[in-house]
């Protein structure tokens, strides 16, 4: 397994364990608003929309990040 894929995975799972540490002591129903995509405030659980920001923030950082093993060709011409 390639060290820098090792390091991202380890990454990722503390970032989730503190996503998901912040929801479980945050389980109280709170108002969420965001003007731009929502007419009136949703109101639901701290957990869930901890969880629903991070989800958002990994699929935008798989997008973004898609594709991007450049041009280079696997085998060269002699």
């Amino acid at each position: 397994m390639n060290f820098k894929v090792l390091l991202r995975s380890i990454v990722f799972l503390i970032i989730l364990f503190v996503v998901l540490y912040a929801g479980i002591n945050n389980n109280s129903m709170i108002d969420f608003s965001f003007p731009l995509a929502l007419q009136k405030p949703l109101r639901a659980p701290a957990a869930l929309i901890y969880f629903g920001i991070f989800a958002v923030g990994v699929l935008g950082g798989t997008v973004l990040t898609a594709g991007s093993g450049g041009g280079r060709r696997g085998s060269k011409e002699k």
